[in-house]
């Protein structure tokens, strides 16, 4: 697309997300207007949002029911004194979010977005252990390749090395196993490596000492290592190893969360309920930021006790609880329930997965994977070898905003994870331009050898 001598010298002026501004001015994307499952730049191209902006807009842009919560909020109440008080509907949140978690998640907390919901769920867990009599409890393990966020706890958490070293040195209590994709050409089954490395987590509590050991966090579906998608087995192997040690299970819903997976968590889907889910992105729908923490009830009892002991959480964000987002999120819960569109992310999403499997007759495709309406595609050379093919996927970024389609992509994979709304008509359009913006990809890789 165009832009002009003020939006150039602007973007001289920001940073973009994770990209040099360089490379971005060689194609940039400056959007205008959406709604629906579309996007319009400035010049008024025409956009398919595969990836619901960043994996947010989970019932598309512009839905009626949120934009009308938001507006009738709005004029009633937009901010509530944090220090002093609550608002109603932010109980009315409270009440609606713990009315779709799992188990006895009922303690709920809502933020601004996914990376304070991580950062108060390992601060609630460090406190958590220190006020229940076992305050040598600090460490945290997790995955390579997996992500949690951008804040300091957060990416300690995280295992994505380019997106953490200029930082460090990092948080110290952060430990991290690797995730299965990773051992998965060692053994004669995806069934037996995960078993393997759901086994990693306990080996690593036991050789640093369960009595330090506060929690496991992980993403269901890993989607930086490329939509890693465990066993269920792996699942309640993770839940048993944290029962013996008295460890708490901590799954990062930012992406799998509210209905995207088929169930309303991610959890729900692997059968597994944990100690604390966080959640964020899609709970608002992407319309105002918001994120939240859930947590068992019973572990609320540590932060409570005499006024005298001032005993409280002692966390907190001015926009955690706002109103004006708690209204959106009411909207979007209640819109997935009254559209049963759980039901539809594993429609459609079987639908889509059937149709992305078409796209092995390239020769490229080592793998879809994924739940529901969350898929990936690993690209390699070719099916025989599986080496990698990082060339395909930099030039499918090009050839794919080219062709007016907006996806995850990645060097060895792409992500969808379109608007649950979608109907089959519309995943049919999103594969004619995936299977095209491949097709380009490959010619274009060829030609440049």
């Amino acid at each position: 697309m165009n832009i002009d001598s003020r939006q150039h010298a602007l973007l001289q002026r920001t940073f973009l997300d994770y990209q040099p501004t360089e490379s971005f001015l060689d194609n940039p994307l400056v959007v205008q207007r959406a709604q629906g499952l579309y996007y319009w730049d400035t010049d008024g191209k025409r956009y398919f949002d595969a990836i619901g902006g960043i994996f947010v807009a989970i019932l598309g842009h512009g839905h009626p029911r949120v934009v009308e919560a938001m507006q009738k909020q709005l004029e009633v109440l937009s901010f509530a004194p944090p220090m002093h008080g609550t608002a109603d509907v932010t109980l009315d949140f409270v009440e609606r979010l713990s009315q779709v978690t799992p188990g006895d998640l009922n303690f709920a907390k809502s933020f601004s977005g996914g990376s304070e919901s991580i950062e108060a769920a390992l601060k609630f867990a460090r406190q958590y252990f220190r006020q229940s009599g076992r305050p040598s409890k600090y460490k945290f393990i997790s995955r390579y390749q997996g992500y949690h966020g951008g804040t300091y706890g957060a990416m300690a958490a995280s295992g994505t090395g380019k997106r953490k070293t200029p930082f460090e040195p990092h948080m110290t209590g952060f430990l991290k196993v690797f995730p299965p994709t990773y051992y998965r050409d060692r053994f004669s089954s995806w069934e037996e490596c995960n078993r393997f490395c759901a086994q990693l987590f306990e080996d690593v509590i036991i050789s640093e000492d369960p009595d330090t050991v506060a929690g496991i966090i992980v993403e269901p579906i890993g989607n930086t290592g490329g939509i890693i998608t465990p066993t269920e087995e792996y699942f309640h192997m993770l839940r048993d190893i944290c029962d013996r040690h008295d460890v708490l299970l901590i799954f990062d819903e930012i992406i799998t969360g509210y209905a995207r997976t088929g169930s309303m968590f991610a959890a729900q889907t692997f059968g597994t309920t944990p100690d604390i889910i966080c959640g964020g992105k899609a709970l608002s729908s992407g319309a105002i930021p918001l994120g939240a923490l859930t947590a068992r009830e019973g572990m609320a009892e540590a932060f409570r006790g005499d006024p005298e002991e001032a005993r409280n959480f002692a966390h907190g964000h001015t926009y955690a609880g706002n109103p004006l987002a708690c209204a959106v999120g009411i909207a979007v819960l209640d819109e997935i329930e009254a559209s049963d569109l759980c039901a539809r992310a594993r429609e459609r999403g079987a639908y889509l997965q059937t149709k992305l499997q078409e796209l092995t007759k390239y020769g490229v495709v080592r793998e879809v994977r994924g739940r529901g309406m969350l898929l990936g595609v690993e690209l390699v050379r070719d099916t025989h070898t599986m080496e990698p093919f990082p060339e395909l996927g930099i030039a499918l970024k090009k050839t794919a905003l080219e062709n007016g389609l907006i996806m995850r992509i990645d060097p060895h994979w792409f992500a969808v994870a379109p608007a649950l709304t979608i109907s089959e008509g519309e995943i049919d359009e999103l594969y004619s331009l995936i299977d095209k913006s491949i097709s380009d990809a490959l010619e274009r890789v060829h030609h440049e050898k």
